[in-house]
């Protein structure tokens, strides 16, 4: 086919990688190939068109939008933990005063339900990070012992790709001396072939002169 590309090189046999020039002229030919490679179909057809907003919520698109805008970032309000009291005008306000009690109240709360997460922490905080430890080690044992498998199957893939290479290797070596071999009896017998055809061709010359010699002696005679 046109525009094949046969690959013929054996790195585990081949010898001359070392030798000067001979990467420089790799490098070179791959920036020529990177050059003038075009793509001649998206190798991403088959795959659907990637939706960029399916996880996007309200919060992450504001958030997009302010970075768009270059607006800062708003500060962590902490009005929620105030407990003001009614305004100047309202402080006869017995609903005012009810708010701020009710605020209060929820502060007061929030404190309790801050201790009892403390309090929660100090007990079972230690052995939920044990366990949580324990676990993580186990992901590490596994990733690590399937790190070694695939290392395994890569070494395993290199040394079938050297034996393949240097049998072929070898293949090849014979082939090339039988070939060198065959190329060089054939241009002995080729040689033979000429010096026997240029024995001939002088054979039949002396035989041509001594036919033209023959009637001049039966003249003389």
């Amino acid at each position: 086919m046109a525009g094949e590309v046969v690959v013929d090189a054996l790195p585990y046999f081949d010898q001359g990688y070392d030798d000067p020039g001979v990467k420089e002229a790799a490098i070179a030919l791959v920036e020529e190939e990177t050059r003038r490679y075009r793509p001649t179909k998206n190798y991403l057809d088959y795959l659907p068109n990637p939706n960029y907003h399916a996880f996007e919520t309200e919060i992450i698109k504001n958030e997009i939008e302010r970075v768009q805008a270059r607006l800062p970032m708003d500060m962590m309000s902490m009005k929620r933990y105030e407990l003001p009291t009614p305004p100047a005008g309202k402080m006869t306000d017995v609903s005012a005063w009810q708010d701020c009690v009710d605020n209060s109240q929820a502060q007061l709360e929030h404190q309790s339900l801050r201790i009892l997460n403390l309090e929660l922490m100090s007990e079972y905080g230690a052995p939920a990070w044990r366990s949580y430890n324990t676990v993580l080690s186990s992901m590490i044992e596994q990733a690590q012992k399937h790190l070694q498998e695939l290392r395994k199957k890569i070494q395993e893939i290199n040394w079938q790709r050297k034996t393949e290479q240097t049998q072929s290797g070898e293949k090849l070596r014979d082939l090339e001396t039988t070939w060198v071999g065959l190329v060089s009896k054939n241009y002995e017998i080729e040689r033979a072939c000429a010096e026997i055809e240029k024995e001939i061709a002088e054979e039949e010359q002396k035989n041509a002169r001594r036919g033209k010699k023959r009637p001049h002696e039966d003249d003389d005679s």
